[in-house]
């Protein structure tokens, strides 16, 4: 599996896009430009509104136009993977519910909400030399609500765009890691 890392001692963040739409664009470009994904210490799953579970290989290049993104993703959806158009590594596939099967095993497993009690500067949450799985909502409005998580935690007092938390969340770990 591209998720790898858990018998290495090496950390990852695992990011988990919740109750995708096509808007996901935004999200996973920030993701995937990241410095931390750059580095080999990021790992993207993506839950459609419509419960297909999809893995997202590292060095995806997610398409910069909304209708190529959109022609991406009907391929997916009708050949349950893309190739690279290089090789035959597999860049986007679907694979089997549930998501947490695919979960690094001793992982901390925090959920983000702007509606949480608890308010956090996510760096002072960043474990050190652990694998960490941040689920995000992909949606425009309404409120994560997965069953998986340890805490649900609000990382500004702001309502944020998921691109704008996942951008958030990778700095954190960019920040707390060392990654430049």
């Amino acid at each position: 599996a591209v998720g790898g890392g858990e018998g290495t001692g090496q950390r990852r963040l695992v990011v988990v896009l919740e109750g995708a739409t096509l808007e996901t664009v935004k999200s996973l470009l920030m993701l995937m430009d990241s410095p931390l994904n750059r580095s080999g210490l990021l790992q993207v799953y993506v839950r459609t509104q419509k419960n297909v579970l999809i893995e997202v290989n590292p060095q995806t290049r997610i398409p910069r136009t909304f209708p190529r993104f959109c022609g991406l993703m009907v391929q997916l959806l009708h050949k349950l993977s893309v190739r690279a158009s290089d090789g035959p590594q597999r860049l986007l596939k679907v694979i089997k519910n549930p998501v947490t099967s695919h979960l690094p095993v001793g992982s901390v497993k925090l959920g983000t909400s702007c509606h949480s009690e608890r308010v956090v500067d996510l760096r002072d949450l960043v474990p050190r030399n652990q694998t960490a799985v941040v689920v995000i909502g992909a949606f425009a409005h309404g409120s994560l609500e997965v069953d998986y998580t340890e805490e649900m935690v609000c990382i500004s007092r702001f309502p944020l765009s998921a691109a704008l938390t996942c951008a958030k969340v990778c700095g954190a770990f960019e920040e707390s890691w060392g990654v430049i």
